[in-house]
């Protein structure tokens, strides 16, 4: 009997290591099916779990057809304030455009259009033509006022923006009637601001007094674009057309377009015509200087100028504004022949910095006008003194 119940504890003890054996098989093989086989290290291959990644910020690409609604949009805005001007003069007659100002039947177009017209007329894009007067001319800037008697709901005036505002790389478009071809509407950006043109107005000696502030686009302007807006965005004028860099003449007689226009600042016009409905003319202040567009690193080491920047003296008008005030121009000899050194470097006016010529230009047109008096700093023997000056006016 005790040799029975030995076997039968032993059976027992048996069948408990069977079932604990089974169950330890058993888990074994779950968890060997939850992981994932290991590769041999020369084989392995990791790939990294990634981290939630942000969407990217949508970056906007305005597609052409965006931009060309918003000229769409420019064109209906604008257009019909914008007129074509055709004319007779002893050289047989012309073209331009102008562009309305106000609902007093005022037109602003160039000098070079107006000054000599006789016959002008004046053609609406409602198809209106009538004969218009010049009222103000002036040759500085190259701006002309027309006064047309017509019904105020004919005119549709375009607004002045500010040209002081504008950035290089800005698109701009221009509206206008080259070669006859009315409403033509072209298209580009500022190409660069403050630029110094000829005036029309010949001093004394025969040169030719400066014009300031002026706007470089490559928006096509032809001949007959002459007098028209040059626009923003927004519907506002920004400038007002007036020239074109050339090169050469075409096989048809005409000047070829280089891709280099020049418009007169709206901030010019905004200064000049108030005066040109008012009087007929503006006075221009006047300094009585002249000075160089640029200069070479050559120039300025044969000046011995101690900076690169500033708008030297090379000359003063004898008994003008600046000769008066005691401002020196060149005089002595350098290794550049004609070219004269030991005049002052004008640094900076009121207090504000320049780093050329054209800035001078530009502040004297926007910001003087005849009988103030401007702070002018130059450098004259590697010291800075303040020399105050007032403006005369232009002869």
């Amino acid at each position: 009997m005790r040799k029975r119940n030995q076997i039968l504890r032993l059976m027992a003890f048996l069948l408990v290591i069977f079932l604990v054996g089974s169950a330890c098989r058993i888990s074994r093989r779950d968890v060997e099916e939850s992981v994932p086989p290991i590769l041999e290290p020369q084989t392995q291959l990791t790939v990294p779990t990634p981290l939630p990644v942000e969407e990217p910020p949508l970056i906007i690409v305005p597609e052409y057809a965006a931009l060309e609604g918003s000229l769409e949009a420019l064109y209906e805005i604008a257009s019909p304030g914008v007129v074509s001007l055709q004319f007779s003069n002893a050289q047989g007659g012309g073209q331009g455009t102008g562009f309305v100002i106000d609902k007093e039947g005022h037109i602003v177009t160039n000098y070079h259009v107006a000054s000599d017209a006789e016959n002008l007329e004046v053609h609406f894009p409602s198809g209106l033509k009538v004969y218009g007067e010049v009222i103000g001319t002036d040759m500085d800037s190259d701006l002309a006022v027309i006064k047309v008697d017509v019904d105020p709901d004919e005119l549709v005036p375009l607004t002045l923006g500010d040209s002081n505002s504008i950035k290089v790389g800005q698109t701009v478009a221009a509206i206008g009637n080259p070669y006859g071809l009315n409403g033509t509407m072209t298209v580009g950006i500022v190409s660069a601001r403050g630029r110094v043109l000829d005036s029309m107005r010949q001093t004394e000696t025969g040169t030719y007094y400066s014009s300031g502030d002026t706007i470089q686009t490559d928006a096509l302007i032809n001949p007959g674009n002459s007098g028209g807006p040059l626009l923003n965005l927004n519907g506002e004028v920004i400038g007002v057309n007036r020239a074109i860099q050339t090169a050469g003449v075409s096989i048809t007689g005409g000047a070829v377009n280089t891709g280099i226009g020049f418009a007169i600042s709206s901030n010019t016009v905004r200064r000049v015509v108030p005066s040109l409905i008012e009087n007929g003319f503006y006075a221009y202040p006047y300094l009585g200087l002249s000075s160089f567009s640029s200069m070479s690193l050559y120039m300025i080491e044969a000046l011995d100028l101690p900076q690169p920047t500033g708008a030297y003296v090379a000359s003063v008008v004898i008994g003008g504004p600046a000769d008066n005030a005691g401002i020196r121009g060149g005089t002595a000899a350098t290794s550049i022949q004609g070219l004269a050194g030991g005049g002052d470097l004008i640094v900076a006016v009121d207090g504000i910095e320049i780093k050329d010529f054209s800035e001078l230009m530009s502040y004297l047109v926007l910001n003087t006008t005849v009988g103030d008096e401007i702070m002018l700093t130059v450098i004259r023997n590697q010291e800075k003194i303040d020399i105050p000056v007032v403006l005369g006016q232009r002869q």
